[in-house]
């Protein structure tokens, strides 16, 4: 018995509820039927601990790559690490500002109602990272912030301090299938800010030992090319922002840049988002707009759930693993 994708089929037959269904049979279909999934990270999906259901969907192999913010790749390691050193707010809407101010004089860095230790989770990577990105400069070498990652995975370094169970961690799970992940704006992040500091102190030498922006197109466009080459690429994109607006447009740039012929273009999307419709808003713009940028095709599924991602894709995902 799949009780919860069987509870959802018998329940949720109207409005959100009804295109959350929607949306979760049609990417097990594309899945099922040989097709790939790009999936995209935005907000604080790894604070949210979203690797307890998306680490299982790596594993099955309904997740072929990921784009997330700096914050979303770091967020889940920093979980990894220090979970039981984070700190629960439910009132958080009711803080005072004083109140603030001492979870800042304890290094608590507050994510809605969650907040992440500073020494615990930020400095035990930071060490880490360091000594990664210290041996890539020294040996002459650039990597993906993904892949100094990785490295640090794979090197063990850090199984001492994991205060999780590893299996509910997306990005181990994620480093065990070698998935590419995309980080677009990685500066804009806490070791992105942490790596600039380095820099500036001279711990590091070169700003270039992290790959940028550009090189994350450029890796995205060869990505896209070779894995359309034998399938198609869906999109699921949780959130808005950069982490669903750069890889997104790999195609129009393909098509329309580089004036390659036959590009497929995204051959199934959803977006869930707490972003209401509203004037010039990516974030809120409905699927149908990206047909006039090429992205999707008058034919392509596409569905918007307009929710809180922390509940729908949860649900979503225990839906397409019949769970």
């Amino acid at each position: 018995m799949a009780a919860i994708k069987d509870f959802m089929d018998h329940h949720y037959r109207h409005f959100n509820a009804a295109a959350m269904v929607d949306a979760a049979r049609a990417y097990a279909a594309h899945v099922d039927s040989g097709g790939k999934m790009m999936v995209t990270l935005a907000g604080a999906m790894s604070t949210a601990e979203l690797g307890l259901s998306l680490a299982e969907m790596i594993r099955r192999g309904k997740v072929h790559a990921i784009t997330c913010t700096g914050a979303n790749l770091e967020e889940d390691l920093f979980n990894l690490v220090a979970h039981d050193h984070y700190v629960r707010v439910p009132g958080y809407r009711y803080l005072t500002a004083a109140e603030e101010e001492e979870l800042l004089s304890r290094h608590l860095n507050r994510v809605t109602d969650t907040c992440i230790p500073e020494e615990e989770a930020i400095r035990r990577i930071e060490h880490a990272i360091l000594a990664e990105w210290s041996a890539a400069e020294q040996a002459g070498e650039r990597y993906f912030p993904y892949e100094y990652m990785y490295r640090m995975l794979r090197s063990g370094v850090l199984e001492e301090h994991y205060q999780i169970d590893p299996k509910d961690s997306w990005l181990v799970a994620a480093c065990e299938k070698d998935l590419p992940i995309i980080v677009p704006g990685w500066e804009d992040s806490t070791l992105g800010n942490i790596f600039a500091a380095h820099v500036i102190n001279g711990d590091l030498q070169s700003a270039q030992t992290v790959k940028n922006g550009i090189e994350h197109m450029m890796f995205l466009a060869r990505w896209y090319r070779e894995a359309t080459a034998d399938s198609t690429i869906g999109f699921f994109q949780i959130g808005g922002g950069i982490a669903g607006d750069f890889p997104i447009c790999v195609v129009p740039m393909l098509e329309q840049d580089l004036l390659m012929q036959d590009i497929p273009r995204w051959a199934y999307f959803c977006q869930i988002s707490d972003s209401t419709t509203s004037y010039g808003s990516y974030s809120g713009a409905v699927p149908n707009e990206k047909i006039t940028w090429g992205k999707l095709t008058a034919a392509t599924p596409s569905y918007i759930v307009e929710s809180d991602a922390t509940i729908v894709a949860p649900l979503m995902f225990a839906y397409i693993l019949e769970q």
